[in-house]
């Protein structure tokens, strides 16, 4: 990577599959599928570099593969807005609950709506298309681990597949994409 310096970017990625092209010496983190593995890891990781037990963290960037919510979407995305999409954000704000289900970063613009769902449903993906672009399964999660340690956060992520039928081929996918997330995190 030719960012700054790079000492301290952490990559991470929920499978060493969406990482399997990552550049060498690049410091990467393997998290697991879905938001309690994304946040668990990520927070033991951030918390050891706070304390010293591990080398700083002043940056993450989450790579990995998403779904389209729009059939027009393919390629590579830099989202710049992340929503949570399966918590009762507004009954838990009209019950008193201050609720984050949304992060905002630089980026291209694209929304990507994160759940503990494998979206493969044609119903489900046309009622988020409505509030998203993508979708994933850590984005969020990783997004409010970051921000509750005041880290720089990038997401970075290649669509697979269409978040229908489709996605129940994502294993046969996973390397395609990470190849584009290799080169990216290179370019960079």
């Amino acid at each position: 990577m030719n960012d700054r310096d790079g000492a301290d970017t952490l990559v991470v990625s929920a499978t060493r599959a969406e990482a399997g092209h990552v550049p060498p010496g690049t410091r990467l983190l393997i998290t697991g599928i879905g938001k309690v593995r994304a946040a668990t890891v990520l927070t033991r990781e951030l918390a050891a570099a706070q304390s010293g037990a591990a080398p700083p963290v002043s940056e993450v960037i989450n790579i990995g593969t998403a779904g389209a919510l729009h059939d027009h979407h393919s390629g590579l995305f830099v989202p710049s807005t992340v929503i949570e999409h399966d918590i009762s954000s507004e009954a838990l704000r009209a019950m008193g609950y201050d609720i984050v289900d949304t992060h905002s970063f630089d980026g291209d613009g694209s929304v990507l709506a994160t759940g503990d769902t494998f979206i493969a449903d044609p119903a489900v993906r046309a009622e988020l298309s409505r509030r998203a672009d993508l979708v994933d399964m850590e984005g969020a999660a990783i997004a409010h681990v970051c921000a509750t340690f005041n880290v720089e956060l990038t997401l970075v992520k290649v669509v697979s597949d269409g978040a229908d039928e489709q996605a129940m081929d994502w294993p046969s996918l996973i390397d395609a994409a990470a190849l584009d997330l290799g080169r990216w995190l290179a370019a960079r």
